[in-house]
């Protein structure tokens, strides 16, 4: 897939060629690639080392989990999301492990992991498609989620596929050049 990024500074080039794709290919993700994915989420940067998140994780070859966890998607991002190699849960201990109070940057915590998670997987060529879009009640109450971990968001995995028959429909949803706010938007150094 080619969606190119026009940074207005050098960065580093997982970053530039990173994409979220809405078009996924068949070809499934070899076990030693989807344990480097958690083991780059494994030694992601967190407060105080708590290490706050976890991952629950369906692969296309376990049909029956997999089916699962894609009743747990919105409509909207059905038709792509099922193309997909992987799925995967990410949830976040919200209360420090050691004292029970609140774990104010959990989530913040599992966004980094899930950073480092995307990145490993742009380098070794597969695209990962974050959905925020789900029914985390319906989730907590099929895995037995405890109240202290939060259901925060979904992941789609795979390699991207330009095109096919299957995916004539998506294939047009997504443009070639990828845009961002400018920098002035949203970094301020006085007010």
């Amino acid at each position: 897939m080619n969606i190119t990024a026009r940074p207005i500074s050098q960065i580093h080039p997982l970053i530039a060629t990173r994409v979220s794709p809405n078009i996924f290919s068949c070809r499934p993700v070899s076990t030693p690639d989807l344990l480097a994915l958690f083991e780059a989420a494994r030694w992601s940067a967190s407060a105080g080392n708590e290490q706050p998140w976890s991952y629950l994780v369906a692969t296309r070859a376990q049909t029956e989990q997999f089916e699962r966890m894609l009743s747990f998607i919105d409509p909207v991002n059905l038709p792509w999301a099922r193309l997909a190699s992987v799925l995967v849960i990410g949830c976040a201990r919200l209360t420090l492990e050691h004292t029970g109070a609140a774990y104010a940057t959990a989530e913040h915590d599992l966004g980094l992991a899930s950073a480092n998670l995307v990145f490993e997987a742009t380098a070794r060529g597969l695209g990962v498609h974050q959905m925020t879009r789900i029914d985390r009640d319906s989730i907590r109450a099929s895995f037995r989620i405890p109240q202290h971990v939060g259901v925060i968001s979904m992941l789609a995995i795979g390699y991207a596929e330009e095109h096919s028959a299957a995916t004539n429909d998506l294939r047009h949803t997504r443009s070639p050049l990828r845009s961002r706010k400018p920098l002035e938007s949203f970094v301020f150094s006085e007010s």
